[in-house]
C-alpha cells in the first residue's frame, strides 16, 4: 500500500539546516530506497516560493503565498510502498524531520502509474 509520509516543521531560514541533519536525511532516503520503498522524496522550497489557485463557478484566481499562515509548514513528501500501516509508522519513526517535527502519514487513495489510475 501506498503512503505519503508528510513531514511538518518550522520553516529553517538559509542555511539553518546542519550539515548533520543533512547527512541523516541523505542516510534516511538511501534506507528507503535500500529497502525497495520509496517510490518518490521530495523537500519543497520556502512557503514564500508557493502559490495558491483555486477556481470557483469558473473564475481561477490565483494568489501568491500558502493558503493559511501556520507556525510549522509542509516541508517535504516520502512516498513509499509498504505493506501496510504498521510499517509506514516504523518508517516515518526513523525519519530526521521527527525529531523536531510531526511526521504525518496519509493512505494514498488513488495513483496514476503507468498511463492509468489504479487503487
Amino acid at each position: 500500500m501506498r503512503y505519503a509520509l508528510l513531514m511538518h516543521h518550522h520553516e529553517p531560514a538559509e542555511g539553518e539546516l546542519s550539515a548533520e541533519a543533512q547527512r541523516a536525511f541523505d542516510v534516511y532516503a538511501k534506507a528507503l530506497q535500500q529497502a525497495g520503498v520509496l517510490l518518490a522524496a521530495e523537500v519543497l522550497q520556502p512557503m514564500d516560493a508557493s502559490t495558491t489557485v483555486t477556481n470557483r463557478d469558473g473564475a481561477v484566481q490565483v494568489q501568491d503565498g500558502p493558503f493559511a499562515a501556520t507556525k510549522e509548514a509542509l516541508a517535504g513528501v516520502f512516498l513509499i510502498d509498504v505493506p501496510d500501516l504498521d510499517a509506514a509508522i516504523g518508517w516515518a519513526g526513523k525519519c530526521p524531520g521527527a525529531q523536531w517535527g510531526t511526521m504525518e502519514i496519509r493512505p494514498v487513495a488513488t495513483s496514476f502509474v503507468d498511463g492509468g489510475w489504479t487503487r
